[in-house]
């Protein structure tokens, strides 16, 4: 190879890593600039949620408190589309 194809060869090598870097540092840049994520949605407290949890505490006992037996009843009724009046 003759000096004038080995100095071509060279600036096409610079060139091309003089862009691989420059689009790695824009890449990086975006990166550290995004905004920050939303905040999750937090449902608002239900409270038979937390007697069906406190249900499940309860272990073989909930199966004869009146409470738990009333939620698990209020649960089912959600769960199957039905109107509590209508369950009655």
């Amino acid at each position: 190879m003759d000096g004038k194809m080995l100095a071509r060869l060279g600036a096409v090598v610079f060139v091309a890593i003089a862009l691989t870097v420059t689009t790695i540092d824009m890449v990086r840049k975006n990166e550290s600039s995004a905004p920050p994520p939303a905040p999750a949605f937090q449902p608002p407290a239900d409270p038979l949620r937390e007697t069906l949890r406190r249900c499940q505490q309860l272990g073989e006992a909930a199966a004869s408190d009146a409470g738990c037996l009333a939620a698990w009843a209020e649960s089912r009724d959600r769960f199957l589309g039905r109107d509590r009046s209508e369950a009655r």
